[in-house]
This record gives structure tokens, C-alpha cells and sequence, in this order.
């Protein structure tokens, strides 16, 4: 009687044993158990793609894993793991997987702070301070054109047809010359200069002449500056100010570095 006890406590060891196993494993394929694991970790890549994993996926996942260590043991038969290219495709990758680790264990260490943010919100707001010009343009590449131009426009030539047909900007010139709003401050100083110092509705008299050939600008309106809120921009800047950072990191990695 206390043998048939013993039998069947090692028997329900051995029973519990494998439930565990099967717990740790999802299939044995050819002998060789694929652990749980895979699927996790498969699981964790699709989740940063920036899809959800849901039950029904979590099915394809397994299938996925399982199929994956058929035909990797199918190479390995046929020894495809030993050849040199091989070889250097796996280094390849494990280089791209540690460096990916180290920058996402950087930014977790270093993230972006709303103080950071209102600081670069603020300095946007500083430089961009001041009233916004709308102006259009017309760009040619020698005087004698704009000169040309200028007497067309004074004898009722429209503006923004002359800028279709004959500004060399790509930008506003398919757009009658319109440059939009900005601050005086985005464009080069002689440009600037002369668009500041028009009144509301007149154009140049003479040709600006800047790096990138004669102008004659037409002033259409002035306001005062339209600034996003900060809300509206702070994933934005948050994003801007992660990259700079990241870009910093890598930079005084490289100047550490002993390169010979």
C-alpha cells in the first residue's frame, strides 16, 4: 500500500512537472521546447510599432514563433548558421539592437521637461516677436529685368500674373509671388530692410538686390504676430528638444571615443 503511494506521488510530481514546462513553453518542435518568452518579446515589438496585440493576435504570435523555429532549424541543418555572411548579418543586427536599448535607456533617463519646453516656447516667442508682413515678390536675375518689370507694373501690370510668368522663385512664384505671413527677421537684411520700410500697399520703386538676385516686393498688409499657443505646439517642441539631445549624446560619445 505505501508503495502504490509513493508511485503515485511521484507521479503527480512528474504530472506537475510537465504542467510547468507547458507553462514556460508554447510547443516542442522537434524535440526542442520554444519558451513563452518568444512570444513576449514578439508581443513587445508589435506594442512599440504602435499596434495593439489583442487576443486574436496573440494566437497569430504563437503560430508566427512556431513557424519561425521550424525553418530555423531547417538552415541550421543544412548549416546555413556557419557561413560567413551569416555571421556578419547576425553581428549587424546585434549592434542595431544594443544601440536601440541604449538610446531608449538614455532618453528614459534624460526625458524632456516642461520647464525645458517653456524655455525653448519662450525663446520661439522672443525671436518672433514684433508685427508679421505679408508681402509678395517677384525674383529675377539681373536689374534690367526688374527694372523692366517695375515700369510694367507702374503702367497697370498685374502683380501676381508678372510673378507667375516671370519670378524664378519656384515657391511664390506659382502662388502670384505670395510670400505669406512672416517677421521681417526670417528674410535676409536687404530684403527686410526695404519690405519694412514700405507703407501698406506700395512696392518697391527701385530693385532690392540680394545673394539671390533683384526683387521687387510689394507690401499687402501688416498685423500683429499669431503665436501658437503653447499647448498646441508642446509635442512639437517636446520632440525638437529629444532629438537635440539625442544629437548631443551621440556627439560626446564620438568625441570620447579613442579612434585610431
Amino acid at each position: 500500500m505505501k508503495k502504490h503511494i509513493l508511485t503515485a506521488l511521484a507521479a503527480a510530481a512528474l504530472l506537475s512537472a510537465a504542467s510547468v514546462a507547458m507553462a514556460q513553453n508554447i510547443a516542442i518542435v522537434n524535440g526542442k521546447a520554444v519558451p513563452k518568452s518568444r512570444v513576449d518579446a514578439l508581443a513587445e515589438q508589435v506594442k512599440r510599432s504602435g499596434r495593439p496585440v489583442t487576443p486574436e493576435m496573440q494566437g497569430q504570435l504563437k503560430e508566427e514563433i512556431i513557424a519561425r523555429e521550424i525553418f530555423v532549424q531547417e538552415a541550421q541543418a543544412r548549416g546555413l548558421d556557419a557561413t560567413e555572411d551569416y555571421k556578419n548579418q547576425l553581428e549587424l543586427t546585434r549592434q542595431s539592437i544594443l544601440i536601440r536599448e541604449l538610446f531608449a535607456d538614455f532618453q528614459k533617463k534624460n526625458p524632456v521637461t516642461d520647464e525645458e519646453i517653456k524655455a525653448e516656447y519662450d525663446k520661439f516667442a522672443a525671436t518672433n516677436a514684433g508685427k508679421e508682413y505679408r508681402a509678395r515678390h517677384i525674383l529675377v536675375e539681373k536689374e534690367d529685368q526688374a527694372k523692366a518689370i517695375i515700369a510694367k507694373l507702374k503702367k497697370g501690370g498685374k502683380f501676381e500674373d508678372i510673378a507667375k510668368k516671370e519670378s524664378k522663385d519656384p515657391g511664390s512664384g506659382a502662388n502670384g509671388g505670395d510670400l505669406d505671413w512672416a517677421n521681417p527677421s526670417n528674410y535676409v537684411k536687404e530684403f527686410s530692410d526695404a519690405l519694412v520700410a514700405l507703407a501698406k500697399g506700395k512696392t518697391t520703386e527701385t530693385p532690392v538686390k540680394t545673394q539671390f538676385g533683384y526683387h521687387i516686393i510689394r507690401l499687402e498688409d501688416i498685423r500683429d504676430p499669431q503665436l501658437p499657443k503653447l499647448e498646441d505646439v508642446k509635442p512639437q517642441i517636446a520632440q525638437q528638444l529629444t532629438q537635440q539631445k539625442m544629437g548631443k549624446f551621440q556627439e560626446d560619445l564620438r568625441a570620447k571615443a579613442k579612434v585610431e
